[in-house]
């Protein structure tokens, strides 16, 4: 695919995402579906749900074009297409009715193991530091953990859209030359973009978990394509930064003795949000620290991962101590 082709690829992905959110809306508020504030939300007044419909719809359309013109033979990415709609759909009635932790766990890892079985990569995910039953065993319990940290950040005006967007770059930026995976990592970024007018501060729509969940998902594949491919530490610097600050709240809120699974306002992006900064402030804060990663992600291509590892561990640390600090005064 040539430069010509993979900008018209991004702006259709983009222009479609934008235009089928617009005609979504209508749909979401005269059926009342809307998220309503309560003491954990960080928005005042009920706002319509379910924005990842177009999102995920278009990104999978993307994706089955992108597998049909390259290499109609090539199965793998119709088994994870297929597998992300099913949790698309799995989500979107969690949205309408809620469905218990259990069922949303039993479901994420239906679909992760149908990608491990039937589209397994061509190389271990550890390197070969673990037998190949333990690496895909691991490999499934980090995917669904990655899905679910991507469902629980999504809870500020912009911020997934800016992770997925930096995500999806970041991919693309790092996988070798012509590498398909980079092409669907673009995919995901210019979905991202087309959303991110209508869910900037303030939001006209959320994605809602129909989007959040099926959005860390294809991501997930794709950061563990890197990993299979050799590039593990570019798989782990691009996303370090949900992942800490999801990692971290977790464990805190577990040794406090709190319901890990219920919904809250312990992360550290709402810590800064609850704590003077603005949703907007907030997403730009994201994606100035996820350039930095994408910077060092590629240097850990070059030769450098430890330097590039203890960074993006450094900085994310850093960032974390950044947001807790109360700017009220």
């Amino acid at each position: 695919m040539d430069f010509l082709y993979l900008t018209l690829l991004f702006v259709f992905i983009a222009a479609a995402v934008f235009a089928g959110t617009g005609a979504l809306l209508p749909f979401l508020r005269g059926r009342a579906i809307l998220d309503h504030p309560n003491e954990r939300s960080s928005h005042d007044t009920p706002t319509p749900k379910g924005g990842g419909i177009a999102v995920v719809a278009t990104l999978l359309i993307g994706w089955a074009g992108i597998a049909v013109i390259t290499d109609p033979t090539q199965q793998s990415v119709f088994v994870v297409i297929i597998a992300a709609a099913a949790l698309a759909a799995l989500s979107w009635a969690d949205d309408l009715r809620g469905l218990s932790p259990l069922a949303r766990l039993a479901g994420q890892f239906v679909a992760v193991a149908a990608v491990l079985m039937l589209a397994p990569s061509g190389g271990p995910y550890f390197q070969g530091l673990l037998p190949p039953a333990l690496d895909s065993l691991a490999v499934a319990v980090l995917w669904v953990w990655f899905i679910n940290v991507f469902n629980f950040m999504d809870g500020i005006d912009g911020i997934t859209c800016v992770e997925a967007i930096c995500l999806g770059i970041g991919i693309a930026l790092v996988a070798e030359t012509g590498a398909i995976i980079g092409f669907y990592g673009l995919v995901v970024a210019a979905a991202a973009v087309g959303f991110v007018k209508w869910n900037w501060h303030p939001a006209k729509i959320f994605l809602g978990d129909v989007g959040s969940v099926p959005l860390g998902f294809v991501l997930g594949w794709l950061l563990l394509g890197l990993a299979a491919n050799g590039q593990w530490a570019a798989a782990l610097i691009l996303p370090a930064y949900y992942l800490m600050d999801a990692t971290v709240t977790l464990v805190r809120r577990a040794l406090r003795g709190e319901k890990v699974w219920q919904a809250h306002k312990g992360h550290f992006y709402q810590q800064a949000v609850h704590g003077g900064l603005s949703h907007a402030a907030m997403a730009r804060s994201v994606l100035a620290m996820n350039s930095i990663l994408i910077v060092l992600a590629i240097l850990s291509t070059k030769g450098w991962q430890g330097p590039a590892l203890i960074a993006a561990a450094l900085l994310a640390a850093g960032f974390l101590r950044y947001l807790a600090k109360d700017r009220r005064s």
